[in-house]
């Protein structure tokens, strides 16, 4: 099979994401805060004539496979899973998908907690959407991206990470409510501030595993909650006070789950309304929070995210750190002075390789547009 040829007729960007706020909210029916970053994977598309015969090519990893539409199934390499569960939730909803042939390139840093998966999931959708007019909205490019995490991934993600590849506005986060789905943009103007994503460059493979554990927990913890408040339906309908009523009932590990998810949520809105009046301290305090309360409390950080976090503290010039995505690496998201971020980047890669061995990688993300069409 020859991908060299240039006779894509379609391409499309699909982005990562960052967040400001918000984290391991998105499952328990709260808020969060994200947005597109200009770190993208491309898609070309071409239909290839065949009325079954798919093929599929990572430019990055130079290597390729191949499916037939009337038998899909779950694949040994975890990277197809991603393709081949679009494929399958797709196929729930219409019948109109022929052969096509697909290469990918991405500049998203695998692991680095930016959702290069649903960058994947979204734009393999938004772009069999459009070469086979199959008329699905973005919200279920948003939702087919999802169900093919949850059923041929096996991470029960929320849909945050999705809906902002999909939904996001150039110069705007999504203060997004993950029970209703109703959504609106705020716009985010930080100067002379600017985002800095630090990559850790370590991944320690708890994240499936515990992530799906932590969503557990928090369950158990909303429907123990439920037997007194039978209106509990997740976390999200927990007050602070609610909670504290069980302080006894619930295990300390349980317990510390559930107050981080019920403080996280009060703290997107207050961030949000910080953001609205140009309260960027406000804003920078609220992340340092959320990283203590994911450290301490909901336990998905690591030693190098806290090294991070803890080392920004020393800068006036950085007015907020944390961990950002499902966490036991990755990167940690600040807002730094502009004028600052090339001296940080510097002192903080020398201190952490001195601290760790490991070498640092850093990049500013650009609130961006969502998944989108280059061409046709």
């Amino acid at each position: 099979m020859d991908f060299t040829q240039e006779t894509y007729n379609l391409v499309i960007d699909s982005p990562g994401r960052i967040n400001i706020i918000g984290e391991h909210t998105d499952y328990n029916n709260g808020f969060v805060l994200p947005t597109a970053i200009d770190k993208k994977i491309q898609f070309k598309f071409r239909k290839n004539n065949s009325p079954s015969i798919c093929n599929v090519y990572s430019a990055n990893y130079n290597t390729s496979f191949s499916f037939d539409l009337r038998n899909i199934k779950p694949s040994l390499q975890q990277w197809e899973n991603y393709i081949l569960g679009v494929i399958y939730e797709i196929q729930q909803l219409s019948n109109k998908l022929e052969g096509f042939d697909c290469v990918l390139e991405s500049n998203i840093p695998v692991g680095s907690g930016i959702s290069s998966s649903a960058a994947l999931e979204c734009g393999l959708a938004f772009g069999l959407n459009e070469m086979f007019n199959l008329k699905l909205s973005k919200i279920s490019l948003v939702k087919i991206g999802q169900r093919a995490e949850h059923n041929y991934v096996g991470t029960k993600c929320g849909i945050m990470d999705q809906f902002a590849s999909v939904m996001s506005k150039a110069g705007h986060v999504i203060l997004l409510d993950c029970q209703s789905l109703e959504y609106s943009y705020v716009p985010i103007d930080i100067n002379p501030y600017k985002i800095l994503l630090l990559n850790t460059n370590v991944s320690h493979n708890l994240a499936s595993g515990e992530y799906n554990l932590r969503r557990q927990q928090c369950e158990d913890g909303a429907k123990i909650i439920s037997k007194k408040y039978p209106k509990v339906n997740s976390l999200r309908d927990v007050s602070s006070e609610m909670l504290l009523e069980f302080k006894n009932e619930l295990d300390t590990v349980t317990f510390n789950r559930c107050y981080y998810v019920v403080d996280e949520k009060e703290r997107v809105l207050n961030t949000v309304e910080a953001l609205k009046n140009n309260k960027l301290n406000i804003v920078g305090k609220n992340m340092y929070k959320t990283h203590e309360g994911l450290s301490k409390l909901y336990e998905v950080s690591c030693p190098e995210l806290d090294f991070l976090v803890d080392f920004s503290k020393n800068y006036s010039k950085v007015i907020g750190a944390r961990v950002m995505g499902g966490g036991f690496g990755g990167c940690t998201i600040n807002i730094v002075h502009k004028d600052f971020i090339e001296q940080f980047t510097k002192q903080a890669s020398e201190a952490y390789f001195k601290k760790f061995n490991i070498k640092l990688t850093a990049f500013e993300a650009m609130p961006s547009e969502g998944t989108s069409i280059v061409n046709n």
